[in-house]
Order: C-alpha cells, then structure tokens, then sequence
C-alpha cells in the first residue's frame, strides 16, 4: 500500500468522523422523537411512535413560548435591519480617521456579553418607566418590547457587517450620475441603493431572526413574566425532559430542510433563466451583426 493511497484513506476517515460529529447528535436525537420510552433513549428502539409531537402540541407553555420568539425574531428585523444600514451607510460617509473609531463604537455590542445587555437593558428601561411615572402595563414594562430591543443591540451590528460588505462593492459613479441628471437623494436611495442592497436585506433580515429565535441570555433579562422558546426549554432541561423536545428538534430540522431545498430550486431557476436571457442577448446580437455585415 503505498504512501498516497494511506494519505487518501486517512483523508476520508478524518471527513467521515467529521460530518459523523456534526450530524451525529442530530441523528440520535431524531431517533428519540419516534421512540415509546419516555426519557430519551435512541438504542434500543422499543416501539416506533408518534406521540411525542401530539405531546410537542399539546404542551400550551412551549407553543405560548414559540408565539413569543416568532413575534420578538420579527420585531427584531424590523428594528435592527434599517439601525444597521443606517450604520453601514453612515461609515461610508464618515472620514478615514474617524472611521476605526466609528467601527470600534458600533461594533462594541458584539463584544458585551448577552447577561450584561439583558440587565442594562432591564435597568434603562426601568428608571426611564420611572422617570416619565410610567404605569407596569405599559411598554416600559413589556417583556416582548424589552427583548426586542435588547436584542436589536447586539443584532444591528452583525447586520451593519453585512451591508458593509455588500456597499464595497457599489460604485458610487452611479449616485453621482443620477444626482446629475436631476433625481432627488430620495430617489437615489430608492432606485439605485436599495435594488443594489436587496440581497443584503434579506440576509441581514434572515440572520437577525434566527439570532434573535435562539438568543438565551440577554432574553432571559428582558422577558421578565413572558417566555420564549429558549427560556422554556432551558427550564424542561433543569427539570426534566421527555422526547416532545426531541420531536421539536426535527420539527425545525425539517422546516430547516425545507427551506434550503426550496431556496436551492428558486436559485437554480433563476441560474438557468439568466443563462437563457444571457443566451439569447447573444444570439440577438449576432444576428444584429450579421445584418450590418457588407454584403
């Protein structure tokens, strides 16, 4: 056996026992979700069931806390994703000098730890309650306002990273030669930047949810009486769980699947479909050629 074919084997064992690590838990832990016992146990299967997501939708507590993350994740996105293009677009505009700086400022929250943001955030909003005689059921108050922006802290950030990358590569020829044809900076934003920075919405939208969905410290500060899915399953942990988690897991395993199989078929669509436009361009424009050729 020679030298490279040991160095090719050793190769696939150390990419098997890789995605075996990754995937691993995921799979032992599917297995628990359809097994009768009811402490998880994935060997040995007694009886192949399904009754632990008729309990995972039974159980009022973890669909309440599902609610919750579902409408704070969306009130993060509409919070921390114009907080972030905001901050993209204003370090594009600042002076190199000041520009470390204004990075150092900005990016600052990703830095603090979630229990040190939870607490400010609680003890702000509180004194702030205070200080207007601010009555306990009002906003000041609420666990889900108070989650959402101590998320939007942090979040906003790792969204103005996003639209950071994407704005150099924008070329700024192209506000300038509107602005000279007569639009207005409105327009310019609005039909120049915003189409150049769809891409980067929906990703900065996407990633601030799913930071959001499964943020633990800084929401179990805010959320006070309310809770989130992270808080509940935390608390299931500490006193004991059953497979109703596990069948959760593969109900967003799924939905996870899902969702990247059909994003793969949109783009791959819209792959071929500019292949085609850009095939056909060519044709035209080979034909327009040939027509002006001299005869």
């Amino acid at each position: 056996m020679t030298s490279d074919l040991i160095q090719k084997y050793m190769v696939r064992f150390y990419i098997a026992m890789f995605f075996l690590y990754l995937f691993g838990p995921l799979i032992l832990m599917g297995v628990t979700a359809f097994n009768s016992p009811t402490f998880p146990t994935a060997i040995p299967i007694d009886e192949l069931t399904l009754k632990w997501f008729s309990v995972l939708a039974n159980d009022k507590d973890m669909i309440q806390g599902i609610k919750n993350s579902l409408w704070i994740g969306l009130g993060v996105v509409c919070v921390a994703v114009p907080i972030g293009l905001a901050a993209a677009l204003l370090m594009s505009q600042v002076h190199k000098k000041a520009q470390s700086i204004y990075y150092m400022i900005v990016v600052s929250p990703l830095l603090t730890p979630g229990v040190i943001l939870g607490i400010s955030t609680l003890v702000f909003w509180d004194r702030l309650g205070v200080w207007v005689d601010a009555d306990y059921n009002s906003v000041f108050y609420s666990g889900i306002f108070l989650s959402i922006i101590g998320q939007s802290t942090f979040i906003s950030a790792y969204c103005m990273l996003i639209f950071l990358s994407r704005l150099q590569r924008f070329d700024r020829t192209q506000e300038e030669a509107a602005l000279d044809l007569g639009a207005t900076n409105v327009q310019v934003f609005w039909k120049i930047l915003i189409p150049f920075l769809r891409p980067a919405i929906g990703s900065a939208a996407f990633l601030a949810f799913l930071t959001s969905f499964e943020n633990y410290n800084t929401t179990l500060f805010t959320i006070q009486a309310e809770s989130t899915l992270t808080t509940v399953l935390a608390g299931k942990v500490r006193l004991g769980t059953n497979p109703s988690l596990s069948a959760l897991a593969v109900v967003i395993v799924g939905i996870t699947l899902v969702g990247a199989v059909t994003h793969e078929i949109y783009r791959r669509r819209e792959m071929r479909r500019e292949a085609l436009a850009a095939e056909a361009a060519k044709r035209a424009a080979h034909i327009a050629d040939k027509g002006m050729a001299p005869v």
